[in-house]
């Protein structure tokens, strides 16, 4: 596809090298020269010095032959103009970064009299994102597959799982074939695992399971975290009005800690009267245990400074029982993040990015593509595709036993009318199917290229 996107900050950029990735034709528009410049040196991408919002840097762009025109500056309002003047200009796909709240709840209005196909709100997604994290407390990150019936969890296998020494086929024996561990992190090497490779502790485990079935396993394997009940959220920005809202609807207790008093008057008005707003500085100790820490259950910290919000949720997961969600916005030291025990970090951007990527690739579904959803995990060391089985090829109807499979790729589930099937070796893929492979292959496009 062509491809324009407006605006090279952080998200911008981050979407331009990702759809690179994936083989499409990418030009960026922004005022600042020097953002564009670093685009395009670190990018195979085009870039064209400009405002987004005029027709004619538009045409320098390519508007006639774009595919799909993205909008990704810090205004609202600018993002939404971009996109309604390239509507007017050509017939090509519009997606607009909206962040704010008035604008969401008229979603509807703007998608259909505009005619601006998508909005992406980065703090509601990754709002979105943290609350799924906080209903399953014993996952470190959840992706979700076949329209949500599936989920890939990562975990940290503990110490005195009665899981550890065991054989993968042995330990997953008693749970009835339901579950599917489909790449083990160990050190800075990945497995993709076959029924005979050992568990050890401190293992990073991904598997596949539905919702109820990886109860089942937590349980089994041994972890004791309890449901949450009570979250303590330091920050009091976007993200953190989002997150109150959302899990205070469901039950959740939620305190927010804030140190800009017009920001807690603002979140007392806006959220509801269950919320409890703190005035205070949520890095300052005496605060957190006044304020409960010592019996909450989970902590998020989402402030907009990366190294503040990691020194906090060390100082919570080494003294409490708090699940923990970190917030990191920079990916300058991802290695040592990675190497650090914060429990579970959220990258915004990239939760953005594949938001529009996933837009995307159901695009390229109607034109040739049969990549329906893909993750990369593990730091971007693994992949996990979804595939929909659209037309008969060498792998359709065949048992998986008797594949011919590339070296370190493992079919994890496929869906069926409906229905989530953890595979055995005498299952088939057949036409019609959606079927999840994790691999650390790069550049699969079609379900064949499973095939050694």
């Amino acid at each position: 596809m062509n491809i324009i996107i407006v605006g090279c900050g952080k998200v911008g950029a981050t979407l331009a090298e990702q759809l690179t990735n994936e083989g499409h034709d990418i030009t960026v528009i922004d005022t600042n020269e020097e953002a564009v410049h670093r685009v395009t040196s670190e990018c195979d991408v085009m870039g064209v010095v400009g405002n987004g919002v005029v027709h004619s840097v538009q045409k320098d762009a390519g508007i006639e032959y774009a595919d799909m025109f993205i909008a990704m500056t810090g205004s609202d309002e600018l993002n939404l103009l971009c996109c309604l003047i390239a509507k007017k200009a050509t017939q090509c796909k519009t997606i607009a970064r909206v962040r704010n709240p008035d604008f969401i709840s008229e979603r509807g209005f703007i998608k259909e009299k505009l005619g601006i196909n998508m909005l992406v709100n980065p703090e509601l997604e990754s709002a979105n994102e943290i609350a799924r994290l906080f209903s399953i407390p014993s996952a470190i990150e959840v992706d979700t597959f076949a329209r949500g019936r599936i989920d890939l969890m990562k975990t940290l296998l503990p110490a005195n799982s009665p899981f550890v020494g065991q054989p993968i086929r042995h330990a997953l024996g008693k749970l009835s074939g339901k579950v599917l561990i489909c790449a083990i992190e160990r050190g800075g090497d990945v497995i993709i695992p076959t029924g005979d490779d050992l568990l050890l502790a401190g293992d990073k485990i991904s598997f596949v399971a539905s919702r109820k079935e990886a109860g089942h396993f937590f349980k089994k394997a041994g972890f004791t975290k309890e449901h949450i009940k009570s979250i303590i959220i330091v920050g009091g920005g976007k993200i953190s009005f989002y997150l109150a809202r959302r899990l205070s609807d469901v039950g959740y207790r939620v305190k927010i800690i804030e140190k800009d008093k017009e920001h807690c008057e603002n979140l007392n008005q806006l959220l509801p009267d269950n919320v409890v707003i703190i005035h205070g500085d949520g890095s300052d100790q005496s605060l957190l245990l006044e304020e409960g820490i010592e019996s909450a259950d989970g902590f998020a910290s989402i402030t907009d400074i990366d190294e503040e919000n990691v020194m906090l949720s060390l100082y919570v997961k080494s003294n409490f029982k708090a699940k923990t969600v970190t917030k990191i916005n920079k990916m300058n030291f991802e290695g040592i993040i990675d190497r650090l025990e914060l429990g579970s970090v959220i990258y915004p951007k990239f939760i953005t990015a594949e938001m529009i990527l996933s837009y995307v690739r159901a695009l390229e579904n109607t034109t040739g593509s049969n990549v329906q959803t893909l993750y990369n995990i593990i730091g971007g060391k693994a992949q996990a595709l979804e595939f929909n089985i659209r037309s008969q090829s060498d792998a359709i109807g065949v048992e998986l036993m008797n594949l011919n499979l590339k070296k370190n790729v493992l079919l994890c589930c496929i869906s069926r009318h409906g229905k989530i099937l953890i595979p055995s070796g005498r299952d088939s893929v057949q036409i019609g199917d959606t079927v999840v492979i994790v691999t650390t292959n790069k550049g699969m496009n079609d379900f064949k290229d499973i095939l050694a």
